[in-house]
């Protein structure tokens, strides 16, 4: 299994828009082939980030998705509406999963 970890950056005026966007995206990446669970992770205070934490069946499937027109077209809406939910970066964690249930 791979996890990737994505934090993002949000200011706290920013994160109930972008908690909105991604609940957008969690049905549809019921569709992903190789997507086997996806969070989005909303912080219990303002001094942490917001977390979109996926579980992969392999890095390929992870790559493929990344790679995919659908990836291209869901962060080009992201790119559209800044000003709606502005996010000042991210950071990606990726991790293969040595031990889970």
């Amino acid at each position: 299994m791979y996890v990737v970890m994505n934090e993002l950056y949000v200011p706290v005026e920013g994160r109930e828009n972008v908690a909105k966007r991604f609940a957008e995206s969690s049905e549809k990446m019921k569709h992903v082939p190789g997507c086997l669970d996806f969070m989005f992770l909303n912080p219990e205070d303002d001094s942490h980030y917001q977390i979109v934490l996926t579980k992969w069946d392999s890095k390929l499937d992870y790559e493929n998705w990344i790679n995919s027109d659908a990836f291209k077209q869901a962060h080009k809406k992201r790119r559209e509406n800044l000003d709606k939910s502005p996010t000042s970066g991210n950071k990606i964690y990726a991790y293969e999963a040595v031990h889970y249930l």
